[in-house]
């Protein structure tokens, strides 16, 4: 699995000119699933996720998590997170699960950011054309990899 944790003051996912998930002050995660992704990475991830101390303390540190400052996450299934661009112009996208692997996890992900952060988590719509609108606060942005655990 791979993340693109963005921290924002404001996120908003829109599908067919609806919006489907918005924050203000948190995390814009965009989740990346392949094939061989477990339940092992999930659970790791979605601590990560939510224990992340990225927002600032008084003293203008980055010592606090989600939270500490009640923060959202907006969650967006994102497969492009796994392009190949090794060969040619154009990518790869061979290692992102397929859909009926995917959604499972994403909406496994959902339960699990829920569950640890005793909040809604704001989604998009998994496959579908989405508009993201993000205000990056920092900015701040994170990459983690499962398979890279450093």
């Amino acid at each position: 699995m791979r993340a693109v944790i963005q921290r924002v003051s404001e996120a908003s996912c829109t599908v067919e000119n609806k919006i489907t998930g918005a924050i203000t002050t948190g995390f814009l995660v965009l989740l990346g699933i392949e094939d061989a992704d477990t339940e092992d990475d999930l659970q790791w991830l979605a601590q990560k996720i939510s224990n992340l101390r990225v927002f600032g303390d008084e003293n203008g540190l980055m010592n606090k998590a989600l939270a500490d400052i009640n923060g959202g996450i907006l969650l967006i299934s994102q497969f492009t997170l796994f392009a190949q661009t090794k060969k040619g112009n154009r990518p790869s996208f061979i290692r992102a699960a397929r859909p009926e692997k995917a959604i499972p996890v994403y909406e496994k992900m959902i339960k699990v950011l829920e569950e640890l952060t005793s909040k809604k988590i704001e989604t998009g719509i998994f496959g579908a054309d989405m508009k993201i609108a993000l205000v990056n606060d920092g900015p701040v942005t994170i990459i983690i990899d499962t398979k890279s655990r450093e």
